[in-house]
């Protein structure tokens, strides 16, 4: 059960950065300093690369998964820092973060072979 449900949370909170990073950049808080499309590509492109591992339930996709997903935590602190106009938007982000990492974590450890002995 707590394998399921972390995994839906995994999947969940994937998915939700992949949705939140468009409708930040396109449209609620378009980057200034930088074309929006350029920011889309640096932070969108990425999340391409887990995609397959993460929907067929791979367990070393999902591990090497979380150390990408310490790129959008540490991406969501420095914006909700900087930029106040987008905090709640950059404040999703890190959360969204943090439950993809807690979820696998959770996943990980809930599907591991049984120890002998």
């Amino acid at each position: 059960m707590a394998a399921r449900l972390s995994y839906a949370l995994l999947l969940g909170s994937y998915f939700g950065i992949m949705l939140l990073l468009p409708a930040w950049y396109g449209w609620l808080a378009p980057a200034q300093l930088i074309p929006p499309q350029l920011a889309l590509l640096l932070l969108g492109l990425p999340l391409f690369a887990p995609l397959r591992g993460l929907l067929h339930a791979r367990r070393y996709t999902i591990s090497w998964s979380l150390f990408l997903s310490l790129l959008y935590l540490s991406h969501g602190c420095m914006e909700a820092w900087s930029n106040p106009g987008a905090r709640w938007l950059a404040l999703t982000e890190a959360g969204l973060a943090v439950g993809w990492m807690s979820a696998g974590i959770i996943y990980l450890r809930s599907t591991r072979a049984p120890q002998p002995g």
